[in-house]
């Protein structure tokens, strides 16, 4: 099934508002107003489960002797499922930022392939930062596999990774919501279906990847 574009879910929220569908989201001030709720709608689905779509593997060169490094284009978004010492064939080890600065300062300082990570703090592009330990002694490929969420649907074209139907659900009780009842569904019951869909969507999904089911009512 194709994925729908950004367009297509404002008109399928403007439909079931009874409202007349445009040809682009920004065509009317309320088209724009639904393009808001698609995007809030979108983000929330997002967070709700670690969705397959959004899974991306990210990779960083080690500098010598620099254990903090800049995990580009990752955002602060992201959830982790794995980081691997590619070069070394090991999963590395999260350690609590009170763990690492006791193996920098309180510990013989160690160098070598790194062993754990912590993520400590952002960069001026605001991509986040990570401490690795022992302080790499060469050049090692760390591979971050994650859960990445897609940036916000800005474009008429712009197509969204995670299900549609959850989103447009969402985005109908906002908007129903913002406008008070009209005579039609009731917010209360648009958010009703949209918590059926998201679950729906994420048994079937989870019933493909039985070891990764979690996910978070939002």
């Amino acid at each position: 099934m194709a994925r729908k574009t950004y367009l297509q879910l404002v008109n399928d929220v403007l439909i079931r508002l009874r409202e007349p569908e445009v040809t682009s989201v920004n065509d009317t001030a309320y088209s724009k107003l639904i393009g808001k709720y698609v995007q809030d709608a979108q983000r929330q689905v997002e967070d709700a489960y670690n969705w397959n779509a959004l899974t991306n593997t990210l990779t960083m060169n080690t500098v010598p002797n620099l254990f903090n490094a800049v995990l580009v284009g990752a955002g602060t978004r992201f959830r982790t499922l794995s980081i691997i010492n590619d070069t070394s064939n090991w999963f590395l080890e999260y350690k609590s930022g009170l763990e690492m600065d006791d193996l920098f300062l309180n510990q013989s300082t160690q160098v070598g392939p790194p062993l754990y990570y912590n993520f400590n703090g952002v960069d001026i592009a605001g991509d986040t930062q990570v401490d690795l330990y022992p302080i790499p002694d060469g050049v090692y490929v760390i591979r971050f596999n994650i859960i990445q969420p897609q940036d916000p649907l800005q474009y008429d074209v712009d197509e969204i990774l995670v299900p549609a139907e959850p989103v447009i659900f969402l985005a109908y009780a906002k908007a129903l919501a913002e406008r008070g009842e009209d005579g039609g569904m009731s917010s209360s019951e648009a958010y009703a279906l949209y918590q059926t869909s998201l679950a729906d969507h994420i048994s079937t999904e989870g019933n493909r990847y039985p070891d990764e089911l979690n996910w978070n009512a939002v």
